[in-house]
């Protein structure tokens, strides 16, 4: 008797070219890991639907929900995000399955001629719409005019081509998911801007209920990836508790004295970037979120929670 051919995993993705490319590439993992045939089915997110600032629809979540809520209804049976952009509370009925390999977490620069941060002059309009970029961009003090934008990588360089902005601020991952590293002008350095809690990650979802696709799911598995994101997140869900600052945080797994540990770092701003508590651990590797957990709290303690009472900059003049 033949055994009968796994069905067709469907996989839920945002209409997006960046979000269908990740899915894209998770697609393909399945495909050579799992030998399962897969297909990419659009549905459209609140995060999609409307041009208001995130943090009005209240954060990144706003892409996730409608992607779970397909997942839960059967619509699909697998659904992929930007792992930066889940929600930090766990989802009822809904398993993380898999955190792949992460591309390079930072943030990167493209602007007109060719420039730098350094290289623009002061009052050039660099366009972000992200708290957490404005605010440690403000904190270098170049002078620049900080422009809330939205919109997708696309519309985000068109800006800088068509001269409505000098530059903007975009994570680096995406570009290169989208073979569009060469229109970087600049990599910033953590040191100069720490990338969001789980930047550059994917997270792979299903159904909690269905074991074997949980099971079969964890050989997309990174574990070093895993660990990072884990103690990034971990500071993110405590100071989220007691802070509303933006938060920039980035762990890497290294090697210590007595083999792998996690090296964390993290910062919370005002939102004029002009104060700041910066901190850093390590810790073990298996020992992720107890780290991530650990460091916020030094952060609430060094004074994190009264950032957000700093005299905001109104015209987002850096």
């Amino acid at each position: 008797m033949t055994a009968a051919t796994p069905a067709v995993l469907r996989l839920g993705t945002r209409a997006s070219a960046l979000a269908t490319t990740q899915s894209g590439l998770v697609a393909d993992m399945i495909r050579e890991r799992l030998g399962r045939e897969v297909e990419l089915v659009e549905v459209s997110t609140e995060g999609d639907r409307s041009a208001a600032p995130l943090a009005t629809m209240g954060g990144s979540g706003v892409f996730v929900s409608a992607l779970r809520d397909a997942l839960l209804a059967g619509r699909v049976d697998v659904a992929v995000h930007s792992l930066k952009d889940l929600p930090t509370t766990p989802a009822e009925g809904i398993a993380l399955a898999a955190v792949p390999l992460r591309e390079d977490p930072r943030d990167v620069v493209v602007a007109r001629d060719g420039l730098t941060l350094g290289e623009l002059p002061v009052g050039s309009a660099l366009g972000t719409g992200s708290p957490r970029r404005v605010s440690q961009l403000a904190a270098l003090g170049l002078g620049l005019d900080l422009h809330g934008i939205r919109g997708n990588v696309d519309t985000r360089i068109r800006k800088v081509r068509e001269g409505e902005v000098d530059a903007v601020v975009l994570a680096r991952a995406g570009l290169a998911r989208l073979g569009r590293l060469d229109e970087v002008t600049e990599v910033l350095d953590p040191l100069q801007m720490l990338p969001a809690p789980g930047q550059g990650a994917l997270a792979v979802e299903c159904r909690s209920d269905d074991t074997d696709l949980v099971a079969a799911l964890s050989h997309l598995e990174d574990p070093a990836t895993r660990a990072a994101v884990t103690a990034e997140r971990a500071v993110l869900s405590a100071l989220e508790a007691g802070c509303s600052a933006p938060l920039g945080a980035l762990a890497e797994v290294v090697e210590g004295e007595d083999g792998e540990e996690l090296w964390l770092r993290a910062v919370a701003l005002s939102e004029d970037g002009g104060l700041s508590v910066r901190m850093s651990a390590t810790g073990p590797v298996a020992d992720a979120a107890h780290l991530g957990t650990r460091l916020a709290s030094e952060m609430l303690a060094e004074g994190a929670a009264d950032l957000m009472e700093a005299p905001p900059v109104r015209n987002q003049h850096a």
